[in-house]
């Protein structure tokens, strides 16, 4: 299914698009480089007892990119109108890696357009990575290279930035930078409901010491480690994931 949203094309899963019943809803955010349908299984689980909602965010799947880069509050923004259209009242919300960055910037508006009852974070980003000297060096040579000399700095791009970073369009390329140079540390505090952390321990892209100082200064918030998984730990460890979410929700 697609929507207008912001006048962008948006695609977007809904397993009860009438909202026949009275039960949860689930409103999930995925994370950079995996659209929706990279979540079927957790989606279509979910969607046993629940009322489940997940864009596509702008840029990713089947939805339009967006014009010119975003910031965070960009997604935010999105996120309330696209909730508006598919008439969430109080949804739980569940986000992985950037769709987590996305509900700790939106759980710290003033006013949102629908309630919150509680919240799943999973191998969320948003606390800003420490880089050691080397990295440092590697990303200041490359933006001296992109002013003198463009053609060398085509090359040296392959080893400076991830995966996500080459693969993705200027455009987004530009939004990710915006996402990860803005650190999201002061606003945990300000998260007010109950906060299940999900954490994959051997998780590289957001290390478990982030899931751990998150769980430090959410007030109500819990965390659980899935041993061995790294950052699709959800699907890495199901079962337990499964059975912790069904308890939570």
């Amino acid at each position: 299914m697609t929507v207008q949203v912001q006048g962008l094309e948006t695609a977007y899963y809904d397993s009860d698009p009438e909202n026949r019943d009275d039960r949860p809803v689930v409103l999930f955010l995925h994370g950079w480089g995996a659209p929706v349908a990279t979540y079927t299984l957790l989606l279509e689980h979910l969607a046993g007892y629940c009322r489940v909602v997940a864009p596509d965010l702008p840029g990713f799947g089947g939805s339009e990119e967006p014009p010119e880069p975003w910031a965070v509050d960009d997604f935010v923004d999105f996120v309330q109108k696209f909730a508006a259209f598919a008439g969430l009242n109080s949804p739980v919300l569940i986000g992985h890696s950037n769709g987590g960055r996305i509900i700790i910037k939106l759980m710290n508006c003033p006013t949102l357009p629908f309630a919150v009852p509680k919240i799943v974070l999973m191998d969320a980003a948003g606390i800003r990575a420490k880089h050691g000297p080397g990295y440092y060096v590697k990303v200041y040579s490359y933006k001296a290279a992109k002013r003198l000399l463009p053609s060398l700095a085509e090359k040296m791009r392959g080893k400076v930035g991830s995966a996500d970073y080459k693969n993705a369009s200027p455009v987004m390329r530009q939004t990710m930078v915006r996402a990860l140079n803005e650190d999201l540390t002061p606003l945990l505090s300000g998260i007010r409901v109950p906060t299940l952390l999900i954490w994959g321990e051997n998780d590289t892209a957001t290390p478990l010491s982030d899931g751990q100082r998150m769980e430090k200064s959410i007030p109500d918030a819990g965390l659980v480690v899935l041993k061995g998984a790294g950052h699709f730990a959800f699907a890495e460890r199901w079962g337990q994931c499964r059975r912790v979410l069904d308890a939570f929700i």
